[in-house]
């Protein structure tokens, strides 16, 4: 027994000796050896975003931090909050230049640049936010890393604060320049991976930013959505003196000018001329060219004292007025006219024109305050000595003069050597070409609500013509604008003001899929949405087209096609 277990473990260790020696004389495979055992190990998401501190430098200070989804962001994300340029103004107020970029943990190799909606110094959250988007389509939600700026504007109150010149440039264009190639690095060294596709998306001034941007810098963005853009924003603010001076007229007290109810009447009215131009009455106007011609205010006008369905001559003269747009004593428009729609009588638009519910401001209208403001302390040169008080801005818009004080938007002088107009506006802005960002590839989406009170919408549509008439008919290959009957200055209105055209854009840049009609809807948070309206959707038609119904359910966009406006 003692030499057959002998026998057997000699015989088991040499096998086992044996076995070893094949596998160390085996040969080694193309995905073993000893660079496997090297290769590091994937960095986690806290490492990459605290990795981002490292790009820190003298001039840019860097803060960055991991945060879960909630409900608003639906994904986890690194939140970079970054610093440059911090400085002290010709002014003496001290400057800088603040951004939040936020990258998601599901990217899909897309950037976007959320430019500042106000001008106020505020910096909105980085999550690419726009009119019509409902939370689960933002640009974030949506695999895109997004950054948005203060555009080196400090937050300073309810008003717009004064600027100094670089301070202007900034909120004109250069925060952009300087923000945007130190997003795009951030972004790359977390992904470990180049982006893909850069979009700018803004409104109101964002709106005005990413129109200079298609000019300014045409390589910058492989598609732009722009939404009510103030891209005259220094002739957009000759308005607001406009204003108060035709209701002036009317009442001493603006906020007493015009009542509701006279509002009311008079877009009643309107509707009674224009609804059913588009081929159904829905508290809507689709065929706003065609209601321009119809709808006469001069019709409303009392003809007694005894008349009753009707308003007063006064009234009547101040809309008018208003609705021309500011002229200077040769009868030269100054800025554009306007639109008669629906969206007039809606809440919204009495903040800006008659009466705001702000009580700081005694509720004075926002184009008093704020509009009053933005033209006093950063589109006239020289800055003209007005207190930062309601009153004497109120004061101010009254004693203006369109003849000596208009031009100075145009105006230089040995402290602003550049212009409002050439640090706010795009640079082609009367001619539009656009022919580098054409060249590049570029695409642009442009929506704007008829009853906007601050940039007319008719400003817009001239753009969009010139330029049209400039590529000889071709800027449909590149560019498209969808105006919305009834909204105002955003959402709001008797309107349908939900609506995605962010992903018409990706669509076109990504697979050259030209976006048509877009579906719209009514929300029922919008409180100048009549219990007739709610559920509706209509078709947003490209301009010049607009959407007349053909049959079937009231309801809905599929009873309604796209027809060109005559």
């Amino acid at each position: 027994m003692n030499a057959r277990l002998a026998w057997l473990v000699s015989t088991s260790l040499l096998l086992v000796f044996g076995l070893m020696l094949s596998i160390l004389s085996a040969p080694v495979s193309a995905n073993e050896g000893s660079d496997k055992l090297d290769e590091p190990k994937p960095l986690s998401r806290a490492q990459r975003c605290n990795g981002l501190l490292s790009l820190e430098t003298n001039q840019l200070e860097l803060k960055t931090a991991l945060f879960a989804g909630n409900r608003q962001i639906k994904t986890a994300y690194c939140l970079v909050a970054g610093t440059l340029e911090r400085r002290m103004g010709a002014d003496g107020e001290l400057y800088a230049i603040h951004f939040e970029l936020r990258l998601p943990t599901r990217w899909q190799g897309r950037f976007a640049y959320q430019f500042t909606t106000d001008n106020n110094g505020d910096i909105p959250p980085a999550v690419g936010a726009i009119t019509g988007l409902k939370t689960s389509q933002y640009a974030i939600n949506q695999g895109f890393a997004v950054v948005t700026s203060n555009s080196g504007v400090s937050a300073h109150g309810q008003t717009p604060q004064r600027l100094d010149p670089q301070a202007r440039r900034n909120l004109g264009y250069e925060a952009v320049q300087k923000v945007n190639p130190i997003a795009r690095d951030l972004v790359e060294r977390y992904y470990q991976a180049p982006i893909q596709f850069s979009y700018g998306l803004g409104q109101a001034d964002g709106g005005r930013m990413a129109m200079v941007a298609a000019s300014r810098f045409p390589t910058m963005f492989d598609g732009l959505l722009v939404g009510y853009p103030g891209f005259n924003a220094p002739k957009a603010a000759l308005q607001h003196p406009w204003n108060l001076q035709a209701l002036h007229r009317v009442h001493e007290d603006i906020r007493q000018s015009i009542p509701s109810r006279q509002m009311d009447f008079f877009a009643a009215k309107m509707l009674e001329q224009c609804d059913g131009l588009d081929g159904l009455n829905d508290g809507m106007i689709f065929a706003s060219d065609a209601c321009q011609r119809a709808f006469n205010p001069k019709a409303l006008v009392c003809k007694s004292d005894f008349d009753r369905d009707c308003l007063p001559l006064s009234t009547v003269g101040a809309l008018m007025r208003m609705h021309m747009g500011p002229h200077n004593d040769q009868n030269r428009a100054l800025y554009s006219d306007w639109v008669y729609d629906a969206g007039m009588a809606s809440d919204h638009w009495r903040q800006w024109r008659i009466e705001s519910t702000v009580s700081e401001w005694d509720r004075l209208p926002m184009s008093v305050t704020l509009g009053a403001a933005d033209l006093a302390w950063r589109y006239i040169t020289p800055e003209p000595s007005v207190a930062n008080d309601p009153y004497a801005l109120e004061g101010y818009l009254q004693a203006f003069d369109f003849d000596q004080d208009a031009p100075k938007i145009t105006a230089v002088n040995e402290r602003f050597k550049t212009s409002a107009m050439t640090d706010m506006t795009p640079p082609d802005a009367l001619k539009p070409e656009l022919a580098a960002f054409k060249q590049a590839g570029g695409k642009m989406l442009t929506f704007h609500g008829n009853s906007d009170p601050v940039f007319s919408v008719k400003d817009t549509v001239r753009w969009v013509d010139f330029l049209d008439f400039a590529l000889a008919g071709r800027a449909h290959e590149f560019t498209r604008l969808y105006r919305i009957p009834g909204m105002t200055h955003g959402q709001g209105g008797p309107s349908t003001d939900q609506f995605d055209l962010l992903s018409p854009l990706v669509s076109w840049v990504e697979k050259r899929q030209a976006p048509q009609s877009v579906v719209a809807a009514t929300r029922s948070a919008n409180p100048d949405v009549t219990l007739r309206m709610e559920g509706m959707t209509r078709p947003l038609c490209p301009h010049p087209s607009y959407a007349q119904y053909t049959k079937g359910n009231m309801l809905r966009a599929s009873s309604f096609a796209c027809v060109q406006a005559k």
